[in-house]
């Protein structure tokens, strides 16, 4: 049979396994590293990217929770959460995760 053509068949390179397998675990370890302890009183927060720092703010307050300091990230903010179902109150004030604020400290400078 003349003309017929194989067409190459597409594989998955081999560096692109080691790649996955490198950031599930860049992914897992911070996961656990800036889990939030339990007792914590101050928690690191963060909010979407696309808010000014006025929305980061008013986000914050409304969910009843004490600024305690900024960081070099607009959209990261160190707070106190209220005492009664503070973390879930920032996650309905638009919060997308709460993290351990000692963990965020020794990465990003407050």
């Amino acid at each position: 049979m003349e003309g017929t053509t194989t067409i190459p068949s597409r594989r998955w390179p081999a560096w692109a396994n080691a790649a996955a397998l490198l950031v599930a675990g860049w992914i897992a370890l911070a996961i656990l590293t800036l889990q939030v302890r339990p007792g914590a009183t101050v928690v690191a927060v963060v909010f979407p990217p696309w808010w000014s720092t006025q929305q980061v703010f008013q986000g914050a307050g409304s969910a009843q929770a004490a600024i305690v300091g900024a960081t070099a990230l607009p959209t990261l903010l160190v707070v106190r959460p209220d005492d009664h179902d503070g973390l879930t109150r920032l996650h309905e004030a638009g919060a997308w995760f709460v993290m351990d604020a000692q963990a965020v400290s020794a990465c990003i400078g407050k």
